[in-house]
């Protein structure tokens, strides 16, 4: 039986409907396996961090009389040298640098979009913003943060500030490329030629353009900000010592690494997974969202 082409068309278009039902972003990101691992090992490690208070005890309790005792039914990743359940204190871990990584990003964000913005957008300011700028990045990530840290005091919030400050001049170099070939563009020019004010190109053409190279910096500030409140911890001056981190785990069981080397290797697992993680992700949305490699693996496949 001869079948129409009005029929056959009526035919594929449901088919057409449930393709276009996932984004094609969502289908390129989780087309590479290494993406996927990245993204599973994300959403086990904000689970964890979320359900802390849930799948976890109290991480200050004491049990003295089980004090370094090994991982065990009782205590699964074993206790540390005042009896604190190690398991209980990896996982207040998690959700501690999870919200630094997040509030890093946030702050990041905010101050590096906006001194990018400025710096790229108004010539006269690009100079003086990008020099203080630059003068941020010519110290050493860790070096700077301790020195803020040490000016700031122990706390939490003065982490996320010390290094918001340290990875702020990431983002606003890379917003600031971006906007410096986006203020260039047609239909900029098109659009302040009708009179759109600075406000207006900004908000509905510059920043748009820009959030693509944004977001996958984001990923690595990210990991970078886990890593860094861990080293701060380390090093005795990041949170205080009462709150439940990755650093400070590792540092008080670094004395006795030894006779009870769990007290260094579930924190230290932890923090490389979470960093493998983002970083695979990141390489993912690098994949997805940059143009030049897109049009690489474009060539590659029609070469193929």
């Amino acid at each position: 039986m001869a079948v129409s082409p009005a029929s056959e068309a009526l035919a594929l278009e449901p088919a057409r409907a449930g393709s276009r039902r996932i984004p094609l972003w969502l289908t390129q990101l989780t087309r590479r396996r290494i993406t996927l691992i990245g993204l599973v090992i994300m959403v086990i490690t904000l689970t964890v961090g979320v359900l802390a208070p849930v799948i976890a005890g109290s991480p200050t309790h004491m049990d003295v009389k089980s004090r370094l005792s090994k991982p065990g039914a009782a205590h699964w990743f074993g206790t540390d040298d005042v009896g604190r359940d190690v398991y209980s204190r990896v996982v207040y871990g998690a959700r501690l640098s999870l919200m630094v990584g997040s509030a890093v990003v946030l702050f990041s964000f905010v101050f590096g979009m906006t001194a990018g913005l400025v710096a790229g957008y108004y010539r006269a300011l690009d100079n003086p913003v990008m020099r203080v700028m630059d003068g941020l990045m010519a110290f050493p990530a860790i070096i700077l943060a301790i020195a803020l840290m040490a000016s700031l005091g122990p706390s939490v919030t003065n982490v996320i500030v010390a290094i918001g400050v340290v990875y702020t001049p990431r983002v606003a170099r890379v917003v600031r490329g971006s906007v410096l070939v986006v203020r260039e563009t047609s239909y900029v020019e098109a659009a302040r030629a009708l009179g759109a004010s600075d406000l207006a190109l900004v908000g509905r053409h510059i920043v748009p353009n820009c959030l693509s190279p944004v977001i996958v910096q984001g990923s690595f500030v990210f990991a970078a900000a886990v890593l860094t409140e861990a080293a701060l911890s380390f090093l005795g001056v990041g949170v205080p010592p009462y709150v439940p981190s990755w650093g400070n785990i590792l540092s008080e069981g670094r004395l006795y690494i030894q006779q009870a080397p769990w007290l260094v290797l579930y924190p230290g697992a932890a923090i490389m997974l979470t960093i493998l993680g983002l970083n695979l992700f990141g390489d993912g949305l690098r994949d997805v969202l940059d143009p030049k490699i897109r049009g690489l693996q474009g060539d590659r496949q029609r070469a193929a």
